[in-house]
């Protein structure tokens, strides 16, 4: 099918119009309401204590899942691809299982497991750990809902390189560890890297689920994107909501910038 000049630039025009209508005007109108009183204004507003507390949860947090989903991620995605095993076609489904659960419901069952009377919540607040409404229930939270990243991009590398460089490593005398820290993991760099960026974005972006098992009090547990839900809805701070946005959304464009020069260098290598 050929598609003549006036049909592209057709094509072309509702494409634009439709991403303009949908993503510029409502991020143009958030910085134009975020700045219109001045930076100071903005730079008061993102530097109250609430809103430092705020920033510095949402970065503990992700320290936190990081590590966690990178080390079974890769584990995982190892599995899947070279282990040959009665369930793995389950495994391979229990991992997207994420990305179709909402993540309020994924906030309710961890309430039902770790929340006073749950099936594991009476035993750990009997010990003195506080789970629910606590920042061990939005780690678990944000662990849950990013977990297919590092695997979904990690799998099809390891797919694509194959076993016989670490079969090669083997008949050569590398044990496991040796063969795993120099072939495996330099040939799935890439492909890790591009998965821990997205786990990033996805845990400062994660609203439903941290919503859920958050208390929300400020300076406690309440992280950026809970910061702007209550400066929004439950104080009327119209403008405090609009300044956390924005930097909540300058941290977004800088891991979005970093995940295209990712993109470009893997696809490069």
């Amino acid at each position: 099918m050929t598609v003549t000049a006036p049909w592209r630039y057709t094509l072309r025009f509702f494409a634009l119009a439709y991403l303009a209508l949908l993503l510029l005007v409502p991020i143009g109108m958030i910085l134009f309401r975020t700045f219109e009183n001045g930076i100071v204004a903005f730079w008061e507003s993102i530097t109250t204590p609430a809103a430092i507390s705020a920033l510095q949860l949402s970065l503990v947090i992700v320290a936190i899942v990081v590590p966690v989903n990178v080390v079974f991620g890769v584990i995982t995605a190892l599995a899947l691809v070279r282990g040959r095993f009665p369930g793995r076609r389950l495994l391979e489904a229990v991992v997207d299982i994420p990305f179709a659960v909402s993540p309020v419901v994924v906030g309710v069952a961890l309430i039902t497991l770790w929340g006073a009377g749950g099936w594991f919540g009476s035993f750990v607040e009997s010990v003195g750990i506080r789970v629910i409404f606590g920042i061990p229930g939005m780690v678990l939270a944000t662990i849950f809902v990013t977990l297919p990243f590092v695997v979904r991009e990690v799998e099809p590398v390891l797919r694509e390189v194959g076993e016989e460089q670490e079969q090669a490593a083997a008949t050569l005398g590398a044990n496991t560890w040796q063969t795993f820290w120099l072939i495996t993991l330099p040939a799935i760099r890439w492909g890790l890297t591009y998965g821990v960026v997205l786990t990033v974005a996805r845990s400062l972006g994660e609203f439903g689920a941290v919503l859920m098992v958050s208390s929300g009090f400020a300076g406690v547990s309440q992280t950026l994107t809970l910061l702007v839900h209550a400066r929004y809805i439950d104080d009327h701070n119209t403008y405090g909501a609009y300044s956390a946005a924005t930097l909540l959304m300058s941290i977004a464009i800088v891991t979005l910038l970093l995940m295209t020069i990712l993109d470009r260098k893997r696809s490069t290598t």
